[in-house]
């Protein structure tokens, strides 16, 4: 088919027509006022258009200027290009809003689906908490509802199992046994030493033995602990052997072969000859000792430098007041500074002595210093108070401090 075709023209209008008529069955809205048009958007048409577009038809067509049957009314080219471009548009946008309406959708379904399983797990899967059914477990369904209800009964209480009781001497035969033999060195072996017998004394644990038994070697007596009876005397006295005595004064009978043994020892150790002035003294010759000190410097004085009767160490037979000797034996003021009183300071506790009154302990004994009173306790308890670092028995055997009556 040519141009010269003399139905070419018509064809070609009943081509037209028909896009026409196919792009006008999309249904395409209206915008609305105020809102930006789509550049897909058929722009309405302008008023002064339509007379030009029907002679176009009719040229077209052919049938200008002769009668013919109604038709719609023509579009012109430019139409006829922006319909496809309107229904494109059309088609185009209506995908993107299913898009944007299935995210949206979407999105609540998830947001649903969380809420579901928070309240599923909150409610222990659906089902009765307590019930065997709980697929969320115990410690689930704990953490939910809190701790468990206290049973009428109470919460079980437990039970501490009592401490053993300490180990004491006194429940060994062999060292009861010996208390009341009076042999104080098998006592104090059977006990486990001078330490351990000293440790269960101190600490309570040995009621058995007592502090106040004048005639027992370890012995208490201060201003706080009298002897009872008061005028108490020990029955085994004896002169010590060898050692030269000022006075008739005797000692028990194991303190006295101590004393022997401690002035052999120093005068072969070359410190020099040891003697003593005064041993034991009974209650009434410490009545008399006491009274003469009252006499010279009041009860006060008397009080720092002498005991009063009843309350004397010297009254048990374990304690002595040496003096340095060389030729002629010297006064007890004179044992500090002596050879003699710094051995005896440095190996007394050998042979059972303690010095009993040291220098800055008053507030504790009760007693000025006194160089030359030593008082035996036995040669286990001497080497526990010297390893110990004691300076007085009420220390030694945790006992109250007796600065006075």
């Amino acid at each position: 088919m040519t141009p010269s075709d003399p139905t070419f023209p018509t064809r070609r209008a009943a081509r037209a027509e028909a896009e026409r008529r196919a792009t006008a069955a999309i249904p395409i809205p209206e915008p609305e006022p105020g809102r930006r048009r789509s550049t897909f958007e058929q722009p309405a048409p302008e008023a002064g258009h339509s007379a030009r577009e029907e002679r176009v038809a009719e040229e077209l067509t052919g049938t200008r200027g002769a009668e013919q049957t109604p038709t719609p009314d023509p579009l012109s080219r430019r139409a006829l290009r922006e319909k496809p471009r309107a229904a494109l548009g059309a088609a185009l946008g209506a995908p993107l809003l299913r898009r944007r309406l299935a995210v949206a959708v979407a999105g609540v379904v998830v947001v649903a689906a969380c809420a579901i399983a928070v309240g599923f797990a909150a409610s222990g899967g659906g089902q009765d908490a307590a019930g065997p059914a709980n697929a969320a477990g115990p410690d689930a369904v704990a953490s939910v509802q809190g701790p468990p209800a206290v049973p009428d009964e109470g919460l079980p209480v437990p039970t501490l199992a009592a401490a053993p009781a300490a180990a004491t001497p006194c429940d060994n035969p062999a060292f009861t046994a010996a208390l009341a033999a009076k042999d104080d060195g098998a006592a104090i072996a059977a006990a486990g030493g001078g330490a351990a017998f000293r440790d269960a004394v101190a600490s309570g644990i040995a009621p058995c033995v007592s502090l106040n038994d004048p005639t027992h070697q370890w012995v208490v007596v201060n201003k706080q602990r009298p002897y009872d009876p008061v005028d108490w005397r020990p029955d085994d006295l004896v002169m010590p052997d060898g050692v030269r005595a000022l006075e008739q004064s005797a000692m028990r009978s194991s303190a006295a072969k101590a004393l022997t043994t401690l002035v052999r020892a120093a005068d072969d150790a070359g410190a020099g000859e040891i003697g003593y002035l005064s041993a034991f003294r009974s209650y009434a010759t410490q009545q008399e000792t006491y009274a003469g000190r009252v006499a010279v410097g009041g009860v006060a004085a008397a009080d720092r430098e002498s005991a009063r009767a009843g309350f004397s160490e010297h009254q048990s037979g374990l304690a002595v007041d040496i003096v340095p000797c060389s030729g002629s034996c010297g006064s007890l003021d004179d044992v500090a500074g002596s050879s003699q009183g710094a051995w005896v300071r440095e190996h007394a506790w050998e042979y059972g002595f303690v010095i009993r009154y040291v220098d800055g302990q008053e507030s504790v004994s009760g007693y000025e210093p006194e160089a030359w009173h030593l008082r035996y306790i036995g040669p286990e308890l001497a080497q526990a108070y010297h390893d110990g670092g004691y300076t007085t028995l009420e220390a030694f055997f945790n006992l109250p401090a007796a600065p006075g009556y």
